[in-house]
């Protein structure tokens, strides 16, 4: 077995799937990635057994074969050659040999057939999102998944699709974040909860790429396709909370602000916070906006006035300013708009600009109680 690869090219394909390794792993094999030959075809895979991720090269060979490479060591070599041709032969003593324009490197590798096989979807069902698209669907969504063990549906993001439209959900019970798009359509309903590590590994490739990504998915698996590369990954099981009856419908106040002032202005004012609530309150008359916090263990207190657009009664009501940050940061509009009912029902913050046709997204942030 012996094949002739660009270095560049080479590293390029395995630093994204290197993403998919494990620090530390349970099988010995799953540290290596796995080399499959077929004449000008290379298949590179890595896997953590949760998800599988394959990238197809177009090589320079004549020969067929499958060995298991030490992935950490393979990144390092790779890392410090300039670009150049490489050679790979498989010799005889379990060794593969590097050659490059200044020397010969050994490494032990282990035999293809050890690494995990991956699975097959039978009869799946298939919708083509756009790269684009999955991409600010994913970064739009993702960073509202709990970190919870115990509630593993609340980890991931859920996907629902419909001849409709898509919709991505994400939520930690504390704030809940729904991007939907009617531009883009599924043949039929369908919906799964996708894991965490596989959408942010997406999240950073998607981000380069003008191609559609095909995805396939029945009960326990999905597979995205796109470009040279595929991922696989196992579901989630379980059923995802009913979130559209969290959402509350009637918020007759409205708040219409600059993004980014109010942004800075929650920013500044949280690190007068209370360390372990994050507490801020936000009490609106008119057209003002007093935001303010205190931590009174230390006698810190900040206060700050913004003026606003405002249509509703003058309340008061409290946040915690960590997720507040969290949704402002993640929106691109230069308005937003924050809906409110009673200080003690959860508040919805959308853009008011910058959005493409079709596309909607809302994001849910519960109060924290207010110490008068």
């Amino acid at each position: 077995m012996k094949f002739i690869v660009s270095s560049s090219y080479l590293l390029k394909q395995l630093q994204v799937l290197g993403n998919v390794i494990n620090s530390s792993n349970t099988l010995p094999i799953l540290d290596n990635f796995l080399f499959d030959l077929d004449h000008n075809v290379l298949t590179v895979s890595a896997s953590d057994l949760e998800t599988t991720m394959s990238a197809t090269l177009g090589i320079d060979s004549e020969s067929k074969g499958s060995v298991a490479v030490p992935a950490k060591l393979l990144l390092e070599i790779l890392k410090t050659f300039p670009e150049q041709p490489l050679t790979f032969t498989v010799e005889e003593n379990s060794t593969i040999e590097i050659s490059s324009n200044s020397g010969k490197y050994a490494l032990a590798y282990a035999l293809g057939d050890e690494f995990p096989k991956s699975v097959n979807l039978d009869d799946p069902s298939v919708t083509l999102v756009p790269a684009d698209v999955l991409a600010t669907a994913i970064s739009k969504t993702i960073f509202a998944a709990g970190n919870d063990d115990l509630r593993p549906v609340m980890s991931g993001v859920f996907f629902q699709f419909s001849p409709q439209g898509l919709t991505f959900v994400a939520t930690d019970a504390h704030k809940l974040v729904k991007y939907a798009r009617t531009d883009v359509t599924a043949s039929q309903v369908a919906d799964f909860i996708m894991p965490k590590k596989p959408l942010n590994i997406l999240k950073n490739i998607l981000g380069s790429s003008d191609a559609e990504v095909k995805i396939e998915y029945n009960d326990s698996n999905a597979t995205f396709s796109f470009d040279n590369y595929v991922l696989m990954c196992r579901l989630i099981d379980g059923k995802y909370p009913n979130y559209e009856a969290v959402i509350p419908k009637e918020n007759p106040n409205k708040l219409m602000i600059d993004r980014s002032q109010f942004l800075s202005s929650v920013r500044r004012v949280a690190i007068f916070s209370n360390k372990t609530t994050h507490q801020i309150r936000l009490k609106i008359a008119g057209a003002e906006l007093n935001v303010s916090a205190e931590d009174i263990d230390y006698s810190n207190k900040a206060e700050e006035r913004l003026t606003c657009d405002y249509q509703g009664d003058d309340m008061q009501i409290g946040y915690n300013s960590r997720f507040l940050t969290e949704m402002l940061t993640n929106l691109q509009s230069d308005m937003i708009m924050l809906e409110m009912s009673l200080p003690n029902r959860a508040g919805i913050l959308t853009p008011v600009d910058g959005l493409e046709e079709g596309e909607t997204v809302t994001m849910l942030v519960m109060p924290v109680m207010l110490n008068s």
